[in-house]
């Protein structure tokens, strides 16, 4: 079993069920569409159940998971505007979570916001989703992003362990490329597109990062309560080698995510170092992630 040994200690039990990968939330807020088209798709409720049977119902891989083990991920999308039936402008969410050895913490380990979520939805179409070619962009996104929730969980449990994932979302990528009129798909200055996250993931400049989510999520958090002093040194080590990556590649959406879903949790850790441990702290948040700037000034200031 995948993660056998780390929920074993965590949960006490393992059932002996085999269960898909994905345990995946998904949400679909039609009010902006409502409120600005009055009309009435009767069949947006139809497509949550479809998208979620898509996604937790598939298998994604040759491992055998228990129910314990299922990935837990959310897809929260907002549908924004419709130009013909069944086509939609719609944005959408991916968070991705996984328990910390020894606690009932569930650390968030990406956070992603898919600004071009467009697709072509009716009723009456089949969602079908074919290995190696291209046939719409709804199913395409919906196996991109499955994979991509698999690559960022197994990059957590083993160094890399996310690679043949890596490789099957750039793949999907790549036949969309060539199909799909959606512009996220394609390379662009956008550097938060959809192109560019799995560009991130196959960057060798990037490859520290990919494993310092191992050293941060497995060596770190998973043993925080036995060594909080360890785990304090690492995650300041790690947003040192984030700086460095920072001044290579300024604009890394890979990197942006990950403070997306770890500001509150890193400034929580730092919090309670010491005086010159904070005080480093802010420095390189403060830098790595200006947009939170205020939160991190507590490091020095309460």
């Amino acid at each position: 079993m995948r993660k056998i040994a780390l929920l074993v200690g965590l949960l006490g039990f393992l059932t002996t069920a085999r269960a898909q990968e994905l345990n995946c939330q998904v949400t679909i807020n039609s009010d902006q569409l409502f409120a600005s088209q009055k009309t009435d798709f009767s069949y947006v409720a139809q497509l949550k159940g479809i998208i979620t049977e898509f996604m937790n119902n598939r298998r994604w891989s040759n491992d055998q998971f228990t129910p314990a083990e299922r990935i837990n991920c959310s897809l929260n999308i907002n549908l924004v505007k419709s130009l013909a039936q069944g086509a939609f402008e719609a944005t959408a969410q991916i968070i991705v979570t996984r328990p910390v050895y020894g606690t009932n913490y569930e650390t968030t380990v990406f956070n992603y916001v898919d600004r071009n979520f467009n697709f072509v939805y009716l009723p009456s179409t089949p969602v079908y989703f074919r290995e190696n070619i291209f046939s719409d962009d709804l199913t395409s996104m919906l196996a991109f992003y499955a994979n991509m929730i698999l690559a960022v969980d197994y990059d957590t449990f083993s160094r890399r362990g996310g690679n043949p994932f890596v490789q099957r979302a750039f793949q999907i990528a790549l036949q969309a490329q060539q199909g799909s009129p959606n512009e996220a798909w394609q390379a662009g200055t956008d550097q938060r597109k959809r192109y560019w996250l799995i560009e991130n993931m196959q960057n060798q400049q990037l490859t520290p990062f990919r494993d310092a989510m191992y050293t941060y999520h497995r060596q770190g958090l998973d043993t925080f309560g036995a060594n909080p002093v360890q785990m304090r040194k690492q995650t300041l080590d790690l947003l040192t080698n984030l700086r460095t990556i920072g001044q290579q590649l300024p604009y890394s959406v890979l990197v942006n995510t990950f403070f997306d879903a770890k500001s509150q949790e890193l400034y929580n850790i730092l919090f309670e170092g010491t005086p010159a441990e904070r005080k480093r702290a802010f420095e390189l948040l403060s830098f790595l992630d200006p947009s939170k700037t205020e939160l991190y000034r507590k490091l020095v200031t309460t």
